[in-house]
């Protein structure tokens, strides 16, 4: 999984994400962690977009090297702020995956997801896109 320098700036009820690495790809959200967590629907949305047109999606600069970028180093001046945005691709198929878990906690995800309507893959796969999500 890539992980996109990007950098956020804004006020508060109105926060914007660009991903310098992604031509053109930005997010916006009420709250910061709204717009980045935006921000990684509005990567993927770029990368499918760009395999069906038959573009290769950029590799993701190091930190370091966005900030020498005299585009993000003006951003960074005006008071915006790094961020990491990784970029989650589905794949569009299943795959099964052979999971060890404490028997308490499988029961503890079982309930959990009966009492939210998912299956237990489903919120497995919820609960972790959101941990990657909010981690970077």
């Amino acid at each position: 999984m890539a992980r996109y320098g990007a950098f956020v700036d804004g006020m508060r009820g109105a926060y914007g994400v660009v991903i310098p690495d992604l031509p053109g790809c930005t997010a916006m959200g009420k709250t910061i962690d709204e717009a980045l967590s935006n921000a990684v629907s509005a990567a993927a949305a770029w990368a499918e977009t760009a395999r069906a047109d038959g573009v290769a999606i950029p590799k993701p600069r190091p930190i370091e090297a966005l900030r020498s970028d005299p585009d993000v180093a003006a951003e960074l001046a005006a008071g915006a702020a790094l961020s990491i945005v990784p970029l989650i691709l589905e794949a569009g198929r299943p795959a099964k995956a052979n999971l060890s878990l404490d028997a308490g906690l499988l029961q503890a995800i079982d309930e959990a997801a009966e009492s939210k309507g998912l299956t237990r893959s489903a919120f497995i796969a919820s609960a972790a896109r959101e941990k990657i999500v909010a981690e970077g």
